[in-house]
Parts: structure tokens; C-alpha cells; sequence
């Protein structure tokens, strides 16, 4: 029997601070996890697949995340009802917003054309318990002006070699940073925030694991007064020998937005 293989683009969304991160672990509770149990159950004695348009860490979560699924031999036949279905069965931490059909041609990897992320992060005082899922919270005082002008620096393309943990040999250290700046938080509020809370936004092409989160830990420290203006210029250059160590907490991170060159 010929196998026929159908092409679903899925948006989500979810809250990841009780998860060990994306991918499948052996006894850790996992979105990709949590994701398969479920399309078990909705899909009884189906064959699937499922394919991510990256790997997102411990805690952090997604606003606007994707994945792909393939389904052997079966079509969905009504694409609203599966996702009302769908939502039905998962936890209250994982919701799926959109499906839409996609082909063969399509790849959720080598199509991707960019990817936003925000991390949102308080300081000065001990934040309220409920904030831990959604900011990261540094008690000291931080320069905030300076990590602002600071920010603006990781812009353009550079060697982002100091701003992964583990590099291996083959990583594509040359990337594109699209844009990248510090502002007020406007992007989630709940009545239990502090005052002021902010948010760094970054937008490219990819990111190395770690990447982002390394960048805010590099301006953390420039708001202590550990990291110079002229150190993260320095940390950007080609070969350059700068060893960076802070990696700011996963909770405060957030998959804001994927963009694709085509999804048919």
C-alpha cells in the first residue's frame, strides 16, 4: 500500500515554567512531550511526526510557537474542530491558535526567515512570587539607560562565538541580529508586576542555543558595572577571546514570533 503523507503548520502557545524545554526528555515533562501524548489520544492508532522550528530551553515560553505535523494516511477533515479538540486535551498551559495545510516542499527549518524573541525582566526589589513564570527578576540596581545604549550594539552581523555555551567546531558563529533593544515592558501585565518592568527584543535570522539568553546576561552585568561598553564590542569582533559566563534565567525569555519565506 502506497503510504500518503499530509502537511499541517501549527501555531501554539504556552506557558513554559513547569516544562524541562521543547524537546522530548526520558522522564522529564516536556512541550514536545505533552504535544505527542496528546495527538495520541486525539489521533487514536495514527502515525505521526513532529518537527519544530527550533528548540526552545527549560522555562521559557512561546507566544506565537510552531510546529509541523505529518500525518500518514489520514487527512484532517475540519481543521476548526481539530483544534477545539486539540485544545480540549491539553493542559492549561498549552494552547493551539491556528493549522494550516502545507506540502512536501515546505521545510519548518530551512524556511524559517526570522525569528523574534523578547525577554522581560525587573529590578531593584524583590518581585512578587506570581512574577516568577514571566520576568526575571534582579534584586540589585541596574544602569538601565546604559544597558539600553548597550543593547543596540548586538545589531547587524557579527561573531557571536562568546554567546553560546559549548561550541562546537561546525557552529555557524556569523549571525545576523536584525534588530535589538531594550524598552518598557508593553507586552504583559498583570496586576501583581512591579511598576516599572522591561523588555529586551531581538529579531534574526537564528540564534545559537544560549545565544539570547547570554545577551541579556552580558547586559545584566553591563547594568552592575561588571561589563564595559567597550568589552561588548570587543566580545563581538572575530576571534576575539572574551570569556562570558552569566546566562540570564530562562523564565523571563519568550518565543514572541516565526516567520517563514512560504508555507505552501
Amino acid at each position: 500500500m502506497e503510504r500518503i503523507r499530509f502537511y499541517y503548520l501549527i501555531r501554539i502557545q504556552y506557558l513554559g515554567f513547569r516544562f524541562s524545554g521543547w524537546q522530548k526528555q526520558p522522564n522529564q515533562l516536556t512541550i514536545e512531550g505533552m504535544l505527542s501524548k496528546t495527538l495520541k489520544y486525539v489521533l487514536p492508532e495514527k502515525r505521526f511526526k513532529l518537527l519544530a522550528s527550533g528548540r526552545t530551553d527549560a522555562k521559557v515560553s512561546a507566544l506565537n510557537g510552531v510546529f509541523e505535523l505529518f500525518l500518514e494516511n489520514h487527512q484532517i477533515a475540519d481543521l476548526e474542530e481539530f483544534i477545539a479538540v486539540f485544545n480540549k486535551n491539553l493542559p492549561p498551559d498549552i494552547r493551539v491558535t491556528q493549522i494550516e495545510p502545507t506540502n512536501a516542499d515546505f521545510n519548518i527549518i530551512q524556511n524559517s526567515k526570522s525569528k523574534e524573541y523578547t525577554y522581560l525582566f525587573s529590578f531593584g526589589e524583590k518581585n512578587h512570587p506570581f512574577c516568577a513564570p514571566f520576568l526575571a527578576n534582579i534584586v540589585e540596581n541596574l544602569d538601565i539607560d546604559e544597558m539600553m545604549s548597550v543593547a543596540e550594539l548586538f545589531k547587524g552581523t557579527h561573531d557571536f562565538s562568546a554567546y553560546t555555551a559549548r561550541l562546537q567546531p561546525n557552529t555557524k558563529v556569523i549571525r545576523n541580529v536584525n534588530s535589538c533593544n531594550i524598552s518598557n515592558n508593553e507586552l504583559i501585565s498583570a496586576s501583581f508586576f512591579p511598576k516599572n518592568s522591561y523588555a529586551l527584543t531581538i529579531k534574526g535570522d537564528g540564534f545559537m542555543r544560549y545565544q539570547i539568553r547570554m545577551i541579556m546576561g552580558a547586559l545584566f552585568q553591563v547594568g552592575k558595572g561588571e561589563l564595559s561598553k567597550q568589552q561588548i564590542i570587543d566580545s563581538l569582533k572575530p576571534n576575539n577571546t572574551i570569556q562570558l559566563t552569566t546566562v540570564a534565567p530562562g523564565s523571563g525569555l519568550i518565543l514572541n514570533q516565526v516567520e517563514f519565506k512560504t508555507t505552501t
